[in-house]
């Protein structure tokens, strides 16, 4: 299986509900897969960031085995409303 953005986005969408996702491919040369993403999900109301990767973390646990580096931020919605550009 290969590990896509749109993989990523899907699952992410799916299993934690999230409404927004921005995955950005940071692979150089595409010789291991490395990704950036920004998460945004209402189940993230009332956790601390550890708990919140975690939940990304386990919608994840299959993809991560193959992702050399995973880099992620994760916000409520909102969070979102005061931190998204304009």
């Amino acid at each position: 299986m290969s590990v896509t953005p749109d993989l990523i986005r899907e699952k992410l969408i799916a299993e934690i509900g999230a409404i927004h996702v921005d995955v950005e491919d940071t692979s150089p040369n595409r010789c291991a897969a490395s990704f950036k993403v920004l998460v945004v999900s209402p189940q993230f109301e009332g956790k601390a960031l550890l708990q919140r990767h975690r939940l990304v973390n386990n919608c994840l646990a299959e993809e991560l085995k193959e992702i050399h580096a995973f880099e992620q931020k994760t916000l409520t919605p909102e969070q979102w409303e005061k931190q998204k550009p304009q």
